[in-house]
């Protein structure tokens, strides 16, 4: 729905606010009969925020406004005002003070006697409910909020931004259940008037109150730039970087419920200050603060050039965004042409463009696939109707009606109610504000309506004598692209003798045909190490350096460049072989994220197969929590910090990276743990693409570890996304739990961890499960959550299980609402007693072929 919005660019500091800071500090909250008044501040519990008042312009300093900042850099920015419209007056008469009455309302006042109100909350019905003792507390969020004294919140800040958008804030609309109208809260963020006046100014950000499903930047009435709707994703993640001291990744999340549909984000552990803010001038800018320069950092605005404003390319022009170049630039959609040539020429692309074929009557013409789109503006939405559900239905709807010129069709599968699980959109005019944006989250297949198209296939007709033409011009080419090649192999073979190549392109290095199907090569390069090297950081990979080892080898820790690395010596016996040790250098090479190692280099030389990986002083999760010495290091918070990290380093596998990444061997012996007890997800020798559309693979050689491995994949070779989910699930329990996934004496009578946690849960003794070294300072909201959460992730049927985005989503954020899983899985071998099926999971390799499988 939103992730369009916020193309990764970067651009000059904002504009900082200073003015004199308060003179004293008071604690986190208001109660009645405690009065806030100028040079004293309401400092969050943790320092972050401050509440208080402060002249914005300089040559207006009797004008005092009541907002609320961040308390811990230097300076003022202002997040929130309260009285933006109405500002008080300071003088030395008098004064502005903020209070709490008994009826529920925080009062802002001034005037000799405190007589004029500025402004006031509204509370209705607050005392008739029998609380009282109502308090505003500033929570270390910046969320100022009113609560009765039964904890209730009754009114907070975050429900009336102004023109900034913080984590945890919702952005969206409210309606009612018959979805005609909208009532309630229209949430908007709304621009400042110019850099000293907090004043409501001529921009606005928000969800269009037509469909609910995409967000405008407005100035006044007028549309300035326009998102993507929405096509069912729950969470996204953005890993951004910029000259800020820390890695920076968040987590946007779309919620629809019954009332109403918003978004909201999160930030990854330690991530800098953040916000999203609308500015005076018109961009919807994300900010970081950069402790190395101490100023903001424009991490990405939008609009981010000219291109992507709205409308831009006028009508059936689309603003491609894939291009490789500074600028983005208008085309027209297949099937179509500039209206003005000469217009075009010079940069005008405000005519659009008209079709080099007209339609010639209501039956003519088929619909030309476009995927990777940006979907237009003006659309009718037609789905979640009983007689819409399908995509077939949605071509349908379009097809039989003579002025639907295109449609796009989405499953809203991630709603949590029932309402509007299909999205059919239809157009019945001219196309207007159209983007390409590849194969990304948010992005649709347009279906476009064309002349001389065989409606059938979705092709452009042509003649015969065209298709002619066609074969021989490419059966030219094949020959001389064929010559080329031979000559091109013969001329380096010659030549290879006098070169050293300082890299490895990782395009050369899938090792068959096969191979190269199941994982598409991408042009990469990628550091190399030569073995001479390697064996000086090692000391010639000596005992004393080994720090682990496995069924693929051993790893020994060495010092590279000044640099602690971790080495992976692949044994000549690994059964993670050639084909494995590729296919983790090219997929490991691609991916970025703060919960995956980073893979620094690798070395194929004399026989061996080494890769460098950065070292993590804290070894595996198994050789932690499973040792009775050292799983104290591991407190609760850690443990769910851990099961949060490898939840986000999943997610970001399956959806948020350009590629779809099974890993197929998600352990704890592949999880590892940096100096601050922070999860990384390692070794990617068994992971497999998703290509194209595929939601599922199947194939004959099953890899993976006892225990972890989903069912459907043990059993019959099937994997897909939900394989890491079940994967995961395991996991989870075993970090909450301390106990591995095989039965042991803490387990006696269940076949597995999963059926005995299972059993614990339907009884209602999930309070029992927890880790005996944790169960003392635990948090039992979230170990209840975590166990709900594991259970549903193992159930048998894959379709049954989460997606890792609603994962990520409930830990972050938690719920009460999740579904009741059912009975989770297991088999064994057939004929292989309980005793043995424990001894063969503990001793389990990276790889193992099963047979003779049989469910239970």
């Amino acid at each position: 729905m939103y992730r369009a919005a916020l193309p990764c660019c970067r651009g000059v500091a904002v504009l900082i606010l200073l003015i004199s800071l308060p003179l004293s500090a008071s604690d986190d909250r208001l109660v009645p009969g405690k009065i806030l008044s100028p040079g004293s501040t309401i400092v969050s519990d943790g320092g972050a925020f401050a509440l208080g008042f402060f002249a914005p312009s300089p040559s207006t300093p009797a004008k005092v406004y009541l907002g609320i900042w961040y308390n811990d850099i230097p300076g003022i920015t202002v997040v929130w005002v309260a009285n933006r419209e109405t500002p008080a007056i300071n003088t030395g008469r008098s004064a502005p003070t903020l209070s709490l009455n008994n009826t529920f309302n925080l009062v802002l006042s001034d005037g000799g006697d405190g007589s004029r109100v500025v402004w006031a909350t509204t509370n209705v019905g607050a005392v008739a409910s029998g609380s009282s003792s109502p308090t505003a507390v500033l929570l270390n969020t910046g969320n100022l909020v009113v609560r009765s004294s039964n904890g209730s919140i009754l009114w907070q800040s975050f429900d009336h931004q102004t023109d900034t958008f913080l984590p945890g804030m919702k952005l969206g609309i409210k309606y009612n259940n018959n979805n005609s109208t909208h009532g309630g809260r229209d949430e908007r963020l709304v621009s400042w008037k110019g850099p000293g006046d907090p004043s409501s100014g001529r921009f606005s950000y928000g969800a269009d109150p037509v469909t609910f499903l995409q967000l405008f930047l407005w100035d006044g009435e007028q549309p300035v730039a326009r998102s993507a709707p929405w096509t069912g994703y729950s969470v996204s993640g953005d890993y951004l970087r910029g000259n800020i001291s820390t890695e920076l990744v968040i987590y946007q999340a779309v919620v629809d419920k019954d009332d109403e549909i918003y978004v909201t984000y999160s930030l990854s552990d330690d991530a800098p200050n953040t916000r999203y803010v609308l500015t005076y001038s018109g961009e919807f800018q994300i900010q970081s603060w950069s402790r190395n320069t101490s100023a903001w950092v424009v991490l990405g605005k939008w609009p981010s050039h000219e291109c992507n404003r709205y409308g831009y390319c006028g009508t059936y022009g689309y603003c491609d965004e894939t291009v490789v170049s500074p600028v983005s630039t208008c085309k027209c959609l297949d099937g179509f042409e500039p209206a003005s040539e000469e217009e075009w020429a010079g940069g005008n692309f405000s005519a659009g463009c008209r079709r080099k074929e007209p339609l010639r009557g209501c039956g003519d013409g088929g619909f030309l696939a476009l995927p990777g789109m940006m979907s237009p503006d003006k659309f009718g939405l037609v789905g979640g109707r009983d007689d819409i559900n399908t995509f077939e239905e949605c071509t349908a709807e379009c097809s039989r009606n003579c002025s639907c010129m295109a449609y796009a069709y989405a499953n809203l599968s991630s709603g949590r109610t029932g309402r509007g699980r299909t999205m059919c959109l239809v157009w019945a005019g001219d196309l207007v504000d159209t983007g390409k944006i590849g194969m990304v989250l948010g992005s649709d297949t347009l279906y476009l309506r064309l002349a001389g198209m065989d409606a059938a296939a979705g092709k452009r007709t042509k003649s015969n004598k065209m298709r002619i033409v066609l074969t021989v011009l490419g059966s030219t080419s094949v020959l001389i692209l064929i010559s080329f090649s031979l000559a091109w192999l013969k001329y380096k073979g010659k030549n290879k003798r006098w070169t050293e190549p300082m890299s490895i392109r990782l395009d050369d290095m899938s090792t068959n045909d096969q191979h190269r199907k199941e994982n598409p090569p991408y042009d990469h390069e990628f550091p190399s190490f030569g073995l001479e090297q390697i064996s000086l950081a090692t000391h010639n990979f000596s005992e004393t350096c080994m720090i682990g080892r496995g069924g693929f080898g051993k790893v020994y820790k060495g010092i590279l460049g000044g640099q602690a690395v971790a080495v992976k010596r692949l044994s000549k016996e690994s059964q993670q072989g050639t084909k494995e040790f590729k296919n983790e250098v090219i997929l490991i090479a691609k991916l970025q994220h703060r919960n995956l190692v980073r893979l620094l280099g690798c070395c194929a030389e004399g026989g061996e197969k080494l890769l460098i990986y950065e070292y993590l002083p804290n070894k595996s999760l198994d050789a932690t929590i499973f040792d009775d010495s050292r799983k104290f290091l591991l407190d609760w918070t850690i443990r769910f910090n851990i099961i949060k990290g490898v939840a986000k380093g999943l997610l970001y596998l399956h959806q948020d990276s350009r590629l779809t990444i099974i890993h197929r061997d998600l352990k704890a012996g592949n999880v590892l743990l940096d100096a601050k007890m922070k999860p990384k997800i390692a070794d990617f020798g068994m992971a497999r693409i998703l290509v194209d559309n595929q939601q599922s693979v199947n194939t004959q050689r099953v890899v993976g570890t006892y225990g972890y491995m989903a069912p459907e994949y043990a059993m019959e070779g099937v994997f897909s996304t939900k394989s890491d989910v079940y994967s995961f699930g395991v996991l989870l329990l075993e970090v909450v739990t301390g106990a591995r996934r095989s039965p042991n004496s803490q387990i006696v009578g269940f076949p597995s961890l999963t059926v005995y946690s299972w059993n614990m849960w339907s009884e209602g003794k999930t309070g029992d499960l927890p880790d005996s070294s944790i169960m003392d300072n635990c948090s039992l909201d979230e170990v209840l959550l975590c166990v709900h959460v594991a259970l549903l992730c193992v159930q048998e049927n894959p379709d049954d299980r989460p997606h890792m985005s609603s994962i990520v989503f409930n830990l972050e954020n938690g719920s009460t609402s999740l579904p009741t899983p059912n009975c989770p899985a297991y088999f064994t071998r057939q004929g292989v007693q309980v005793d043995q099926f424990r001894n063969d999971i503990q001793t389990s390799t990276n790889r193992f072929t099963l047979t003779e499988i049989e469910g239970r």
